[in-house]
């Protein structure tokens, strides 16, 4: 894990979760994310209805201000656009060099589990 990389292990994680799930302003979230708690307190970066257009600008500087303090103990969840999802990686990528968690939800066992990415690590592919 990371965490025997970073140098303050005592400070709580924080999950980022890139977009508020859909349904929240109703009231009604059509997920329920709050398993991933387990790995950390929730900061959400952008609501739930924003997308990336013609002029996605705006909406990278949102997303390097609320990313500006990840570090390698902390852990991305992906909810939302695509594209946005996409952007968040890129960005924790360029702040951690390539190295970052993010939480995958697993339905078989109904529970998530932290995926360590490295995109720098060296070796085989055994798949």
């Amino acid at each position: 894990m990371f965490n025997a990389l970073a140098g303050n292990a005592e400070k709580k994680p924080i999950v980022y979760v890139i977009q508020e799930i859909a349904g929240t302003r109703e009231g009604r979230p059509k997920i329920n994310i709050m398993g991933a708690q387990e790995y950390g307190r929730f900061k959400f970066l952008l609501p739930e209805l924003s997308q990336i257009i013609f002029s996605p600008g705006p909406l990278i500087f949102k997303l390097r201000d609320g990313l500006k303090n990840y570090t390698i103990n902390d852990y991305l969840l992906l909810t939302g656009d695509p594209a946005i999802i996409g952007v968040a990686c890129s960005i924790v990528s360029d702040i951690t060099n390539g190295k970052y968690q993010l939480l995958k939800w697993d339905k078989q066992e109904r529970k998530y589990y932290p995926i360590e990415i490295n995109l720098h690590e060296k070796g085989k592919i055994n798949e």
